[in-house]
């Protein structure tokens, strides 16, 4: 009995150093356990920011960039507000990733690489900047034709990556750490169990702050987009105001430039028509060879009456003005037959369109059928006008070789007139071909009259209308005046 209390007291007597050995060494897992995942989740959690303040670095870079491009090409101070808050957010990110990788024997030289190439690039922009403001215009246009700022940014790019990369590869060191840590201390299930729980929360928490940088990440950058798209939009109807401008003064010079060579050349051509018809009444008797030079001479003025007549109607038609749409892209259609030897079809109907657009799709047809005549190779034409769903549908068809109408190079001057005449004046113009079944070109526009651009319709005045081909007057009969 007494042997028994013994061994019992000397077992008990054992358990307890044993226990409390197990009790240290349990705390002393746990504790080592919970300080190095405290530890690596903290790394964790600066290795994060240091990634972000990598990201920022280079967003800013780009937003410095992009601030300046657009100051130089507008010459506006707003625009340099991106590059201005630039400069600060890259001096805080690179104190504090010099801060941080001050001991890195690895990482230090990539930050050094990485200020340095920022550096250079600041001193760029910079020097573009400088350069602009004081009127160099060659030597930023010249720095910003050389492949200098793309270079630089590919280098920073390429730094970035790899000290991300470095960064990456050291998160995955640290969380194979972690759960080196957590398998070694299971001993301590409680106590593990919490910690599982803290760094769970902990991670979780990192995972909604980074979720929200995301998000805000994304609503800046809608923002920016939003912004580009607004600008986009203002210019674009800045340079359709300026095409519908162009057009504008073209005609009006076109007028002006026919009204000159009415008035003018018509007038000296009218005088010598009337001086060779007193001539020829006031000799009497012709011989044959003055008889055939003043036949030659009759002819001559003919010719130039026939060619200042053409001139006149190529640059202003004077049948749009007289006659309406319809009635001019009917001359015109039947002219261009005649010179072509084209079968050309009408398909034409009143339409209600202002002075504008009567002159654009006179233009319009016009240029088609020139292009036709050149390019085409087709023996039928069919030329439409037609009111649609309070739209002017106005349309060119060929049977010619036709071509590829995505592969439209940017020099085909005629087809890009076209489109910018089309959309100056409210409409819209479509292209359909393809090689071997001919070409469509169809336009619309809004129907209406309006008061723009009223006085490029009107004609030349004329005391008598031009005819379509001037009749050779005859030999006994004295000349008519020349319109």
């Amino acid at each position: 009995m007494l042997r028994r209390v013994s061994s019992r007291i000397g077992r008990s007597v054992l358990t307890l150093p044993l226990a409390a050995i197990a009790a240290l060494l349990v705390f002393w897992v746990t504790e080592s356990a919970h300080r190095d995942s405290t530890a690596s989740l903290e790394s964790l959690g600066q290795r994060a920011t240091a990634r972000a303040h990598i990201q920022t670095l280079w967003r800013v870079l780009v937003d410095a960039e992009t601030g300046q491009r657009g100051y130089l090409l507008t010459g506006r101070r707003e625009y340099l507000k991106p590059y201005e808050d630039a400069q600060g957010a890259i001096a805080e990110s690179m104190a504090w990733l010099r801060r941080y990788y001050r001991d890195d024997p690895q990482a230090g030289p990539m930050i050094d690489e990485i200020a340095v190439r920022t550096r250079v690039k600041q001193d760029e922009l910079a020097a573009t900047i400088t350069d602009h403001e004081q009127g160099r215009i060659e030597r930023w246009v010249a720095r910003l034709e050389t492949d200098e700022g793309r270079v630089q940014m590919n280098a920073l790019r390429e730094s970035s990556e790899k000290l991300l990369e470095l960064e990456s590869a050291r998160v995955v060191q640290g969380r194979e750490a972690i759960f080196s840590t957590l398998r070694l201390s299971r001993i301590g299930v409680n106590t593990l169990t919490a910690l599982c729980l803290l760094a769970f929360l902990i991670f979780v928490r990192q995972i909604s702050v980074l979720d929200a940088q995301q998000r805000e990440a994304a609503r800046a950058l809608q923002a920016e987009r939003d912004l580009l798209e607004s600008q986009v939009v203002n210019r674009t109807a800045e340079l359709t105001e300026l095409a519908r401008h162009l057009q504008t003064a073209q005609e009006q010079e076109r007028s002006h430039l026919a009204r000159e060579l009415h008035d003018e050349l018509g007038a000296l051509l009218t005088a010598a028509k009337f001086d060779s018809a007193r001539l020829k009444r006031s000799i009497g008797s012709l011989t044959p060879e003055i008889a055939e030079r003043l036949k030659h001479l009759d002819s001559t003025i003919n010719q130039g009456i026939a060619l200042k007549r053409r001139i006149i109607e190529d640059l202003r038609p004077s049948s749009l003005g007289n006659l309406g749409l319809q009635a001019a892209l009917e001359i015109l259609a039947r002219e261009f037959a005649e010179r072509s030897g084209l079968s050309v079809d009408v398909d034409l109907n009143p339409v209600e369109l202002s002075a504008d657009g009567q002159i654009t799709v006179y233009r319009l047809v016009q240029e088609a059928l020139t292009n036709i005549a050149k390019y085409a190779g087709a023996t039928a034409v069919i030329v439409s006008l037609r009111t649609e769903a309070e739209r002017v549908w106005a349309s060119v068809r060929d049977n010619g070789k036709g071509f590829d109408a995505r592969l439209v190079q940017r020099s085909t001057h005629g087809l890009v007139g076209m489109r910018y005449r089309v959309e100056a004046a409210g409409g819209m113009l479509r292209v359909e071909s393809r090689p071997g079944s001919g070409t469509l070109i169809s336009a619309w526009l809004p129907s209406g009259g309006g008061p723009q651009a009223a006085d490029l319709a009107k004609p030349p005045q004329a005391a008598d209308p031009v005819p379509t081909r001037a009749p050779a007057p005859a030999a006994s009969q004295a000349p008519s005046p020349v319109a």
